[in-house]
């Protein structure tokens, strides 16, 4: 989820700032930002989105697929089809659900919203079966450059968290023309494979301990168990979103995309392959030397914080604030947990509209 060298570095500096609240009702979250209709860096206004309930809606309607790259791409599309284009990335153990609430009002706001199922998840479906499923980074972030180019996409605002921050990070790195705007939850995750190999502290490492349990043969076979993956998947939810409180059918709509045939395949190699465990293929090797040497983000940039969420640095955003080099701005959610854009639609949503006006 996390980038272990960044996370292993903000915990060596010790509690961190804490983060200023706004007034507003208790059972909102509380942005460490500008208000709503503020003016941005840029020096325009974005004006504030209507605050709506998280769960207030449920599904997306009808899917839709294209043939991308390596993958025949299952996505959900809402908005205007001529309207400025929103790529919403997803996590693990997560799929398109984490956005349910926050493409309709990005949609309301007259942007095209793309939610795409990652490799391995969902409908999305390699077309061969003789393609190696790898999940390293670079593989992740070209199937989304080549769904926007199946989709005649040259520009968008990228928005993610966790597997979906880090292709958004490494999109915006790597190929920042085809980026507008970037809206990153917990900031900078691009992964040097070499730095994982430094211990971290000993309370960082528990909070991985899903990692390491993927990295031997029992954590495998759990992850291809039907019912042992989805028991595993809802721990993570509970332990890195104390304060969510999802329901069943909540939890039960999103282990659908787990049952994709190449999830437990994809899961694996992903820990694995950042843990140095797991080769990738040579055909990524230039992408991941320069991703390597923490390239800088260029693109105009907010980044969000979690601040319940157990993986969140303490430092208010300090330790990964000179990756970013472009228009930027930090804003820190209290009582909000790792799944930032289901618990906190509204301020994930705000973020994007407000980003696209820097």
């Amino acid at each position: 989820m996390i980038n272990r060298r960044t996370f292993g570095k903000a915990m060596a500096l010790g509690a961190g700032a804490a983060a200023v609240s706004l007034t507003g009702p208790q059972t909102s979250p509380v942005v460490a930002a500008p208000r709503s209709g503020a003016s941005t860096p840029g020096g325009t206004s974005a004006s504030a989105l209507p605050d709506i309930a998280p769960g207030t809606h449920t599904t997306f309607g009808r899917m839709r697929h294209v043939t991308a790259g390596l993958l025949n791409v299952g996505y959900a599309e809402v908005g205007p089809a001529h309207g400025p284009v929103v790529i919403c990335l997803h996590g693990w153990p997560y799929d398109i659900h984490s956005f349910v609430d926050v493409a309709p009002l990005l949609a309301s706001r007259g942007y095209r919203v793309i939610v795409p199922y990652l490799r391995g998840h969902g409908s999305t479906r390699f077309r061969s079966v003789t393609t190696f499923r790898n999940a390293q980074q670079s593989a992740v972030a070209l199937d989304i450059v080549a769904l926007m180019d199946a989709l005649g996409i040259h520009r968008a605002v990228l928005a993610g968290f966790d597997w979906g921050s880090r292709t958004a990070d490494i999109i915006a790195a790597l190929w920042p023309e085809r980026v507008k705007a970037l809206v990153s939850v917990s900031g900078y995750l691009i992964t040097n494979v070499e730095a994982q190999q430094e211990p971290l502290p000993a309370r960082a490492e528990h909070t991985w301990w899903y990692q390491y349990y993927f990295s031997t043969e029992r954590g495998r076979r759990a992850m291809e168990d039907r019912d042992k993956r989805r028991e595993l998947c809802r721990l993570v939810w509970e332990t890195v979103s104390p304060t969510w409180d999802f329901d069943d059918a909540t939890f039960a709509r999103t282990a659908t995309a787990f049952e994709n045939p190449d999830y437990a395949d994809i899961v694996i190699h992903n820990y694995r392959w950042r843990l140095g465990l797991a080769d990738g293929e040579r055909r990524y090797d230039r992408y991941e030397k320069r991703l390597a040497g923490r390239p800088v983000i260029t693109v105009p940039t907010i980044t969000l914080d979690p601040e319940r969420d157990p993986f969140t640095a303490p430092g208010n955003g300090a330790s990964y604030r000179d990756r970013f080099t472009g228009a930027y701005e930090h804003r820190t959610l209290t009582g909000i947990g790792h799944n930032l854009p289901q618990e906190a639609p509204t301020a994930f949503a705000q973020a994007v509209v407000d980003v696209d006006h820097f």
